[in-house]
């Protein structure tokens, strides 16, 4: 078609100069060269050639004497007609290289522009987890491949993309990690690179599909690592800063116990005053009083019982005293034990059915059920509901309690069930010591289980733990 288009311009060009305007054969010639240029700007060499040629022999038979044949009669006509064909060449050339330098460059702009985008995308990750797991997914968006995928040493996963695209093996990302040499495969479109900081390899990433230069992927390559060492660094720092907050913590642990304890004693010291001072009370009056000495002595009593368990923790000793039960027995005991702090919240229990006995220190998951219930009540809005879930899983019976609470974010998340670790949002308003999370998973772990929390900010939290369908183990 473009050679077409090319040939039809020429032959345009013929009864243009012939019938409608009548100019002399430079004009002519001119007008071709204009045409070839403009073919060769706009499609490429061949068809500057091509219309070059036949320009050259159409304008011999149409505008140099004798007319209508192929004959040269003027010798100078030989020299303006080669004149013609090898100017038109040459323009044709130029162009050619000023379109394809200008193709090369606008190639190299969009690559800039890609890795810039890929670049920035990276830098939103600080987790070393989360950004493998986004990052072949930041490729393929950025540079429209089909596949990526990235390896990591000290890491058994390998990091894709899809799931279900497996062009790129696990064998091959780990042998171009052990040599630190690429793995170029122009037929299959696959590319391999090492990922390389300074002298050091820390992984590999391969691409399938699409096409991209040589500094494109060296440039990816090099891009992944950096990421994934700022990444790994900016983890370590969030650790020891964590580790530096919970030292704090730690030393402000007194001022907070202290704070803890006063209030009830102030409490009850006020009411016992009152008592003893004003003997013309009336029996309501002394009822109240004496309501809140029997509350605060039992707020009084919770904390103590925390401190002595937390104690009991610190020197590694958690007795338990297992008897096999059916989970419901610790839930309904859990809720009776906190219908106060939930009374705002409408409560759902799904238990499901047959679930076998657990050999379990019934008590003691009471207490940790008690503790992610009196959570879930404290940091959750009035009116939200809080739902408790029991079901078998893996051999295990997992129970979980979610809230419409804030949420925690994933750094809090690490910490949340350290000792003495309170969240930063809510330290100066819901009260307590930062112990009952601490005090839960020791209990949990003392049974052989787990527990875990999942949360989104402005979502919700979700606590669970999960103890094996089998003999508790005792811990001393």
């Amino acid at each position: 078609m473009r050679f077409l288009i090319a040939a039809a311009i020429v032959i345009l060009l013929v009864p243009l100069y012939r019938m409608v305007v009548h100019v002399n054969p430079t004009t002519v010639a001119l007008s071709f060269l204009l045409a070839i240029l403009v073919v060769s700007a706009t499609w490429g060499l061949r068809y500057a050639v091509f219309m070059a040629i036949l320009a050259t022999a159409v304008f011999n038979f149409y505008f140099l004497p004798p007319v209508g044949t192929f004959t040269i009669a003027d010798p100078q006509n030989w020299i303006a007609l080669a004149a013609f064909l090898v100017t038109a060449i040459i323009a044709s050339q130029l162009a050619e290289r000023a379109r394809r330098q200008a193709a090369e460059a606008n190639r190299r702009r969009r690559e800039v522009e890609r890795l810039y985008s890929f670049s920035q995308k990276l830098l939103i990750a600080d987790n070393v987890v989360e950004l493998l797991n986004a990052l072949p997914a930041h490729v393929v968006d950025s540079f429209a491949v089909d596949e990526a995928a990235i390896f990591v040493t000290g890491r058994d996963n390998v990091y894709r993309s899809r799931p279900d695209i497996r062009a790129l093996q696990v064998e091959q990302l780990k042998a171009v990690t052990a040599r630190g040499d690429p793995v170029v495969d122009p037929e299959h479109r696959l590319w391999l690179m090492p990922l390389r900081l300074g002298v050091r390899t820390v992984g590999a990433i391969g691409i399938a599909g699409g096409l991209l230069s040589r500094e494109t992927r060296e440039a990816i390559s090099s891009l992944a690592a950096i990421a994934i060492e700022r990444a790994s660094a900016v983890e370590k720092l969030s650790q020891a800063e964590a580790a530096r907050e919970s030292e704090n913590l730690r030393s402000a642990l007194l001022d907070s116990v202290t704070h803890e304890f006063r209030t009830p004693l102030t409490s009850i010291k006020a009411a016992a005053t009152s008592l003893l001072s004003d003997r013309n009370l009336s029996p309501e009056q002394n009822r109240d009083l004496l309501a809140v000495i029997d509350e605060e002595t039992d707020r009084l009593n919770h904390l103590v019982e925390e401190a002595a368990e937390m104690a009991r923790l610190d020197a590694g000793q958690v007795e338990l005293r297992a008897e096999e039960a059916s989970i419901e027995i610790p839930i309904s005991a859990a809720l009776e034990e906190s219908h106060q702090v939930l009374a705002g919240h409408p409560v759902e229990v799904v238990v499901a059915p047959q679930l076998p006995l657990l050999r379990m220190d019934v008590e003691r998951i009471k207490a940790v059920l008690q503790q992610l219930l009196e959570n879930a009540g404290k940091y959750s809005p009035p009116g939200s509901p809080v739902r408790i879930t029991a079901e078998g899983r893996d051999g295990a019976i997992a129970v979980s309690v979610s809230d419409r609470g804030p949420g925690i974010d994933s750094f809090e998340q690490s910490l949340i069930f350290d000792k003495f670790y309170r969240g930063r949002g809510h330290r100066s308003t819901i009260q307590g010591t930062g112990m009952g999370l601490a005090i839960a998973k020791a209990i949990v772990e003392a049974h052989g289980g787990t527990i875990n929390v999942t949360s989104q900010l402005g979502q919700g939290s979700v606590f669970s733990f999960a103890l094996p369908v089998r003999a508790a183990r005792h811990a001393h």
